[in-house]
């Protein structure tokens, strides 16, 4: 063997030495306790309702005999634990919460049963559930509100009135621009040193379901990825704190899987329902705050933008008092 053969040898052995001791380091490094909230389906003590054979994670407040107001949380695979200020419309409405499925703490379902379709036939079923043949009004946020436009397509006739709080995109090209933009602040050493550690964090965990490491590891990077210093979804200065129990990873994974057809199918919603809509907006969020939903208001027939005051996206837990009276005007007129 002559010397540079032996010598390339010799810095390929210590490479790997020292990779496999940093791994080993890592994974010493990150041991910890990282515990993952159970869902309905382990814990029973949680408020729930079946849909369609999916148990999801649900609660209602008020009188069932007034009007029903149903919110549709963001994500896909979030929950609706920062929305909970929206029960304070409970004096006047029955108000329903409900993560969707394999979100929060709902049943986690196989990958094929998180496509849009999906979807809509599970708002559709817990329409039915609740409306009990009478219109509802619907309240989505982020995610939740590219569900409702979507549905307001798929049922406009079940739909009374509808809340769009800063859907992110509604057709493919906003699609691309929303990745983009995404891309640049999910990019670099910074993200890449936090999503290694933060991968072998969740190998400590211990459960309670198979999903629950998954679920931390994309929690952790969606929190990161919303309390980037230049991310807009929060006020300057402030952090983005809204709580939630636990995410869905793999309804965000499939929800990379959607096809244009079912993208550019978000904003059917807008030829089929005629009703007045209501669009709010963070006033901090320059991406898909007001600037954007004045667009996709203009979609709509009869559609007002209103903006939420010190508030980002997540304006329901940002700045509650003014995001509830907002909605309770638009409800009540």
């Amino acid at each position: 063997m002559n010397r540079a053969v032996r010598t390339i040898l010799i810095i390929l052995g210590i490479l790997i030495v020292v990779g496999v001791a940093g791994v080993g380091a890592l994974y010493i490094g990150t041991a910890g306790d990282y515990p993952v909230q159970a869902t309905v389906v382990d814990d029973p003590a949680l408020p729930s309702t079946e849909i369609n054979g999916v148990r999801l994670h649900a609660e209602t407040f008020g009188d069932p005999a007034n009007p029903v107001v149903i919110v549709l949380h963001g994500g896909p695979g979030g929950d609706y634990r920062s929305l909970l200020g929206l029960q304070g419309l409970a004096d006047a409405y029955y108000v329903v919460f409900y993560d969707q499925r394999g979100a929060g703490l709902s049943e986690r379902v196989p990958a094929e049963m998180l496509a849009l379709p999906s979807y809509l036939e599970e708002l559709d079923a817990v329409v039915d559930q609740y409306g009990q043949g009478q219109p509802v009004s619907l309240i989505g946020h982020s995610w939740g509100g590219m569900l409702l436009s979507a549905y307001l397509g798929y049922a406009p006739e079940k739909v009374e009135k509808a809340v769009l709080a800063e859907p992110g995109f509604l057709n493919m090209a906003e699609f691309q621009s929303w990745q983009e933009r995404s891309a640049q602040l999910n990019g670099g050493l910074d993200y890449i040193w936090f999503a290694a550690r933060t991968g072998f964090a969740a190998q400590h965990g211990d459960g309670p379901d198979e999903d629950a490491g998954n679920d931390y590891l994309y929690g952790e990077i969606v929190h990161h990825f919303v309390n980037h210093p230049d991310n807009p979804y929060h006020c300057p200065s402030e952090a983005y704190d809204a709580p939630s129990w636990r995410f869905g990873a793999q309804a965000s994974q499939a929800s990379n899987q959607a096809t244009e057809a079912e993208i550019n199918s978000l904003a059917d919603g807008a030829e089929q329902f005629t009703r007045p809509v209501l669009f709010p907006a963070g006033e901090c969020d320059t991406w898909i705050g007001a600037n954007l939903q004045t667009q996709h208001a203009d979609m709509y027939a009869d559609a007002d933008l209103v903006v939420i005051p010190a508030a980002g996206h997540d304006m329901f837990w940002d700045n509650p008092a003014d995001s509830l009276a907002a909605v309770r005007a638009y409800l009540d007129s």
